[in-house]
């Protein structure tokens, strides 16, 4: 396996893991007992607010689809049996 294959393997499993995280996490309890903890009102209103949550499960929705797009064409490459970097 080439070195550029490697590379967008783990580029994948970053994009997976980031994406989960971030879809998942500020809809969390831990994510309400974290931001509780900060010291201004309207910095915790801002965190706290299901928009900036909204926005912030979008960047971890565009995380997993970029993720899927590299998995999709690694696949193609090897089906093709092209070389896979």
């Amino acid at each position: 396996m080439s070195r550029a294959a490697v590379f967008r393997l783990l580029f994948i499993l970053y994009c997976v893991e980031v994406g989960v995280f971030l879809v998942l996490v500020p809809w969390s309890a831990n994510w309400d007992r974290a931001l509780i903890q900060l010291p201004t009102a309207w910095l915790r209103g801002l965190l706290l607010h299901s928009a900036f949550r909204g926005a912030i499960t979008g960047f971890g929705l565009i995380h997993l689809i970029w993720g899927a797009h590299d998995l999709e064409t690694l696949l193609a490459r090897w089906k093709l049996g092209g070389r896979p970097g």
